[in-house]
């Protein structure tokens, strides 16, 4: 039997750390109140050690909802067309998906660096891979 404050998805995106903070420290403090709770989640957890997926739960584990980086960094741009780029902002802001979150907040600091830093992180990166290069 389920918490009945949460969903099996709910407690299954726990264990996926793909919750919003918020709810995450909810289901948190739950199972360290309730020790049904907490025989839920080991329940759950002994089915997906033995390979039992509901589709949703494999739909979220190969985050297929979620904007590849390059999209994430045409959304910054403001170059995407409007439904795509209302999709991305639902799911950062609604949906709140961490993993999203954490990479549009890599882009922009990157995209705030100054240059000489950009220059200096390029110019490192292709010296690290100029002995692997080959001329033909």
């Amino acid at each position: 039997m389920l918490h009945k404050h949460f969903t099996q998805a709910e407690l299954e995106a726990y264990m996926d750390e793909d919750l919003p903070a918020e709810k995450m420290s909810d289901i948190e403090a739950a199972i360290r109140d309730e020790p049904s709770l907490l025989e839920n989640m080991a329940k759950l957890n002994e089915r997906r050690d033995a390979g039992i997926h509901s589709l949703g739960a494999i739909w979220r584990k190969n985050r297929l909802s979620c904007p590849t980086r390059e999209q994430l960094g045409s959304y910054l741009l403001k170059t995407l067309p409007d439904k795509l780029a209302d999709y991305i902002d639902f799911h950062i802001r609604r949906i709140g998906c961490r993993v999203c979150q954490a990479n549009l907040e890599d882009l922009q600091r990157i995209q705030q660096e100054p240059a000489e830093t950009a220059t200096g992180r390029q110019r490192k990166y292709f010296e690290s891979i100029s002995g692997h290069l080959h001329e033909e």
